[in-house]
């Protein structure tokens, strides 16, 4: 089957014209690295059948970083695929030397452009008939655009000849005149550090109080749908006469999911956020602002995207660190995203600090600042090197399209439906069953089941934080599955939490250091090997065993003498380190004097 690449710079509109050719979803933003992979369609383009191949946006051919080296690859090996480079009017100048080098190495191909209206209001001119002319190749703008006028242009350019010429990335004067350049007011603001770090905090806190606040919209929509499932559907499970049925669907289905569906609002909120953030720009520039940050941890502002991210995904947000130009940064990003706080986590917050506070919502700023000082402190304690020259393209900033930032929202919000009705119900069906019936399938007591004599065992796990409880033991474990299993568990077993604030604490702070879960952990092989993912994740639920005793002396009384007696291990560590690097460089002079 004939493919069609889809080729051009970042953030010059390829994925939003792969999604309006085939009807697809791919995931469109308003930064660089937004698509990481080949994401592949067919659609059917005049009379035949295609297929559409969304790559990673590159500069050029001599690329240096992860996701362009996989989208130069990816079109070398496509050598017959017809090629459709997208290029955004404004950049056309820096464009089109890679697609004039495509297309005199023989590549067949079409220009499309994309956002010619703010081109054009900010006084840039172009005649496309006379690039059209000088490239010998179609040439036809994409605005306004969608569906089937789309594939229609589309299947007209495919059928249209190509010069053959020598093609010149030299623009005349009668063919392109640029726009006006210079930063707006707009951007001057949000790129001077002294308002746009301030303002980002503020969106933050805002955003936070919002969504967990009482008497705020995420807190009234929450109770919503708690009431629903506790009360209203478990009043109607009650009358069900058989035992067993009357407990699977109370106590297997009802309260596990409503543990964990309660929380969608919420979560809805967060991504909302993180969207809106994408969509307006905003991201780039807060990638420009905190570059100087992460540069003392060895990282550049790219890695604001992969961390950010990770606020609503794990799995997604590693995917995203190919963006990055350093292998060995790219590594490190993985191993600090798991301690960034995802949005699964947030129902266990939620579950254990409702628990003790009418008010959670400084409960769970303090657990979601503790996870990001964490991830800072393994960026700090991991530096190799300073890293590259950081260099990106400052996306432009616009008003969040509202149908764009609905249908992103609805996706996300479907995909945690899908994951809730799936997976995590399943292993929801699989924990009921093994907690109701002994090995005789007989109904039973969960003290007497199956899982009691399994995991009876783990109770020494978290007996130390004093929960000397194998059902919390699997709880906490059954995050590795996915995070959002944590809270249901909690709420089939307790209802409410049973121990102290200093044991919730703990639990908390175990959930929120632990390995990631599988799709997490199978992303991080994708892009490490899974020799490498395993130890991460083995390493991450070892030492979060560890903080969690920690965080429960704290609790109690003794973290002062755990912190001074930890105190000059890390500076021990620290000075050791920063000698050994001190002695990797003095030989690696000596070893090139001698070579010379």
């Amino acid at each position: 089957m004939n493919r069609i690449l889809l080729v051009g710079n970042p953030n010059a509109g390829k994925s939003t014209l792969f999604n309006a050719l085939t009807g697809g979803h791919a995931k469109v933003g308003n930064w660089h690295g937004v698509t990481v992979g080949a994401q592949e369609r067919q659609a059917v383009i005049g009379k035949e059948r295609f297929v559409v191949c969304d790559i990673p946006g590159i500069y050029s051919l001599d690329s240096m970083s992860m996701e362009e080296k996989f989208a130069r690859d990816y079109i070398s090996s496509h050598e017959d695929a017809y090629l459709l480079f997208v290029a955004e009017c404004a950049s056309l100048e820096r464009s089109l030397p890679l697609f004039c080098g495509l297309l005199n190495a023989g590549r067949r191909g079409a220009l499309v452009l994309t956002k010619y209206r703010a081109f054009a209001r900010a006084g840039g001119k172009l005649d496309l008939a006379a690039l059209s002319k000088r490239l010998g190749v179609p040439v036809f703008s994409a605005e306004g655009l969608r569906g089937r006028a789309l594939r229609q242009k589309t299947a007209e350019v495919l059928s249209a000849e190509q010069s053959g010429k020598r093609a010149e990335s030299h623009l005349p004067s009668e063919a392109y005149t640029p726009a006006r350049a210079g930063l707006s007011r707009a951007d001057r603001m949000l790129t001077n550090g002294f308002f746009g770090i301030p303002l980002f905090f503020l969106l933050l806190l805002a955003a936070f109080y919002l969504t967990f606040a009482p008497a705020m919209p995420g807190d009234i929509m929450k109770g919503a749908i708690d009431g629903l499932f506790s009360q209203t559907l478990a009043g109607y499970a009650q009358g069900i006469s058989s035992p067993v049925l009357r407990g699977l669907v109370a106590d297997g289905i009802l309260t596990s999911l409503g543990g964990v569906l309660c929380f969608l609002p919420q979560i809805a909120m967060l991504y909302f956020f993180l969207i809106l953030m994408e969509e307006s720009g905003f991201l780039s520039r807060l990638a420009y602002l905190t570059d100087g940050f992460f540069s003392k941890a060895g990282l550049n502002g790219r890695a604001v995207f992969s961390l950010l991210m990770g606020f609503g995904c794990t799995a997604a947000a590693i995917l995203t660190t190919r963006g990055l130009d350093d292998k060995k940064i790219q590594k490190r990003v993985i191993l600090c995203l798991p301690y960034v706080s995802c949005s699964a986590k947030l129902p266990v917050f939620l579950a254990l600090s409702a628990s003790f506070f009418s008010n959670p919502f400084l409960a769970v700023l303090l657990l979601y600042a503790l996870g990001v000082a964490i991830a800072a402190t393994v960026a700090v304690v991991t530096k190799e090197k300073m890293p590259a020259p950081f260099l990106m393209e400052i996306s432009p900033l616009q008003l969040p399209r509202p149908l764009f930032v609905l249908k992103a929202l609805l996706f996300q919000v479907k995909q945690f439906i899908i994951k809730t009705a799936t997976v995590i119900l399943a292993f929801f069906l699989l924990s009921w069953i093994l907690s109701s019936f002994d090995f005789t399938f007989r109904y039973c007591a969960i003290e007497e089941s199956m899982l009691a004599v399994i995991c009876g065992g783990l109770k020494f796990l978290f007996a130390p934080v004093g929960m000397n409880d194998w059902k919390i033991a699997y709880a906490a474990l059954s995050g590795l599955v996915a995070k959002e299993n944590v809270a249901g568990m909690l709420a089939v077993f307790y209802g409410q939490f049973p121990y102290s604030g200093a044991s919730a604490f703990a639990l908390a702070v175990f959930v929120l250091t632990c390995s990631p879960c599988v799709s997490a952990i199978a992303a991080s092989a994708r892009e490490v090997g899974w020799k490498r993912a395993a130890l991460y994740a083995l390493v991450q639920t070892a030492s979060a065993l560890i903080l969690s005793y920690f965080a429960y002396f704290a609790m109690c009384g003794g973290g002062v003498f755990l912190a001074v007696a930890a105190a000059p291990l890390i500076a021990i560590y620290l000075l050791g380190k920063k000698q050994v690097e001190k002695v990797r460089r003095k030989r690696g002079k000596l070893a090139q004097k001698l070579h010379r």
